[in-house]
């Protein structure tokens, strides 16, 4: 019936499961280039150590001396490929397809500018339209972030890895959390300004760094600066009069800071969590402006010192508690409710702010260690060249003989990690440069089509244009038949446009299809009311459609033989009719039976033309 339709919602099985089989396909492949790889290697290192056992040699080759990566530039790079994965796993969780643009992205473009909005808008049409694409690739792409991270640690490798963290944490950024609130009122880091996907970005900057930049205090210097100075602005907003953070209570209402905690409280998770969260909440609506105090003072007093670089110490130790328990009681571990993202952003500025702190006080680097032979003098693992001769004034060895099998073992686990990212990329980069939906999502809310192999009932009636049409008379056509009331003001309109959008994507082929209406109005049927109609709609030139009608029992006749019922709502309401699609080959047979409700008016839309075009081109002969 008009109206009575709805979109999938979060805990539909049909996109649960599409979701879930993406996963494990694109698994499997990821699965197959890994155990190639190892192949790969293990081949290589065989070949390598019998080449070198003919020699007389007990390792393929000579292994300089170099200095281990900077202890700061080893935490940022682990520490950011921990909180990659643990994003990636988050991913997985079976409410992200459908419940990540309506629970996350646009909630949290909420109160920002037109500007900001229309951006995250492109961010939720992708995901919306392609929501098993989007979120099976989203997995991929953070896991595969995170093993490039773990397993490039110097060099160009590790560098590229960098910047690719911050490629895809600034997407993140713009599109997943509308630029972290900066624009939006209520801006406090103690909700997640800036933003944790700035922060990934920021950490992928550092690590696109030359290691030479590791060298000396200079970089750590610029970062506890930078991070103080932050601090200050941040103390200075939650000090602001008027923000509402010094107020409990306002109106009768919790204020700013506990009707947050409050929300956080609220979000599905163990008991004793929320218990503890909510007990925060209490807190702050009962003495607002004394944990605000101390908010404001804490901030600007790690600022301070942070800038001027004194009594860093206790600073940074004081910024750890601090942040850990905002991250605790106010932004609630940020990975609860089914579609946490990441945890929030205080543990990625918490890790900043440490590997700052160890960059500044130059903590001491362990041993030099044996380093790989490598081709090039930039290499994964920042290893010097080495020639390789088979001898003092010997001929020169192969370049598989010279490459060091951990650096061989390192460079395939790199490759292996960037194919991982690419078998995201590509369905994102795919979804969105597709604007139509998925067909999954019309066959979540309606189920698929139903295939069928019969004749398809004859009808005498005339078009919009008041000339006769018979069924007969369509032979050698592949038709698309619904009925539509014509003067519908809630599906039937959406329903035409499906109908002409999916002429559209049939392109050339559309000229051997002829999209028909069957009017659903007992009283409401002439041929300028359907006229109107298709005038309003913009059909009226789109020459492969038409509008049947006739009298009122000719009409029954047709929707009894179609099974369609049509009748008045009572109180003399709308016409109620059933929202169906008949797919009939050029035969004259009905091949498939589409439920076509639209729903509530949401992106299936869409998917719908795309599934009645994929429909017909399967009915049509080849």
């Amino acid at each position: 019936m008009p109206g009575m339709g709805s979109p999938p919602g979060t805990g539909n099985s049909t996109i649960i499961g599409a979701f879930h089989d993406a996963l494990v396909r694109q698994g499997a492949v990821i699965f197959v280039i890994l155990v190639l790889l190892v192949v790969a290697w293990n081949g290589l290192r065989s070949m390598q150590y019998r080449r070198a056992a003919a020699r007389g040699e007990s390792y393929p080759g000579p292994r300089p001396v170099v200095g281990p990566e900077p202890v700061a530039r080893r935490v940022l790079r682990m520490g950011f490929a921990a909180l990659w994965i643990i994003d990636g796993l988050l991913q997985i969780q079976p409410g992200m397809p459908l419940g990540l643009p309506s629970g996350v992205l646009q909630p949290g473009a909420v109160g920002s500018p037109g500007w900001v909005q229309r951006l995250v808008g492109v961010g939720v049409g992708t995901w919306s339209h392609h929501p098993t694409e989007a979120a099976a690739a989203a997995v991929w792409i953070q896991l595969g972030i995170g093993m490039l991270l773990l397993v490039a640690p110097r060099g160009r490798w590790s560098q590229a890895a960098g910047l690719v963290s911050a490629g895809w944490g600034l997407v993140v950024w713009v599109f997943g959390e509308s630029f972290g609130g900066l624009f939006a009122p209520g801006l406090t880091v103690l909700f997640g300004a800036p933003g944790a996907a700035l922060l990934y970005a920021v950490g992928g900057g550092l690590l696109a760094l030359p290691e030479r930049a590791w060298v000396g205090r200079q970089l750590g210097r610029a970062m506890t600066a930078s991070l103080g100075t932050f601090l200050l602005v941040m103390a200075a907003l939650q000090a602001w009069p008027g923000r509402g953070f010094w107020q409990g209570r306002s109106n009768g209402q919790p204020g700013t800071l506990a009707g947050m905690v409050r929300t956080m409280a609220a979000t599905p998770q163990p008991h004793y969590l929320a218990a503890t969260v909510s007990s925060f909440g209490s807190l702050a609506e009962a003495h607002g402006w004394v944990v605000n105090l101390m908010a404001v003072v804490v901030m600007a007093a790690i600022g301070v010192a942070f800038v001027s670089g004194r009594q860093l110490r206790p600073a940074f130790i004081a910024l750890i508690v601090f942040g850990l328990a905002d991250w605790v009681f106010i932004e609630d571990f940020g990975v609860f409710g089914g579609t946490g993202t990441d945890p929030n952003s205080m543990l990625p500025l918490l890790l900043v702010a440490t590997v700052g702190y160890l960059a500044l006080v130059g903590v001491p680097a362990p041993a030099p260690i044996a380093a790989p032979v490598a081709v090039s003098a930039a290499d994964l693992d920042g290893a010097v060249s080495t020639e390789g001769t088979a001898g003092a004034g010997g001929p020169r060895r192969p370049w598989w003989e010279r490459l060091d099998p951990g650096y061989a073992g390192r460079l395939a686990a790199a490759a292996g990690a960037v194919l991982i990212v690419l078998v995201g990329t590509a369905p994102m980069v795919a979804a969105a440069v597709n604007p139509h939906a998925d067909t999954l999502l019309t066959e979540a809310s309606n189920g698929a089509p139903n295939d069928a192999d019969g004749p398809a009932p004859d009808f005498h009636l005339v078009d919009q244009s008041g000339r006769p049409v018979s069924l007969a008379d369509l032979r050698g056509y592949t038709v698309a038949l619904t009925f539509l009331d014509p003067v519908c003001t809630t599906d039937c309109p959406v329903i035409a446009q499906e109908f002409r959008v999916a002429s559209q994507l049939l392109g050339a082929a559309a000229g051997k299809v002829r999209f028909v209406a069957v009017a659903a109005n007992p009283i409401y049927n002439s041929v300028p009311v359907i006229a109107a109609f298709d005038r309003q709609e913009g059909l009226d030139a789109q020459s492969n459609w038409l509008f049947l009608t006739g009298s009122r029992s000719t009409l029954q006749t047709v929707w009894n033989d179609y099974g369609v019922g049509v009748y008045i709502a009572p109180a003399g309401g709308m016409v109620a009719h059933a929202d169906l699609a008949y797919v009939i080959d050029a035969s004259g047979n009905i091949r498939r039976i589409i439920n076509a409700d639209p729903g509530d008016g949401s992106s299936d839309h869409a998917s719908f033309s795309s599934l009645l075009a994929a429909q017909i081109t399967q009915v049509m002969p080849s």
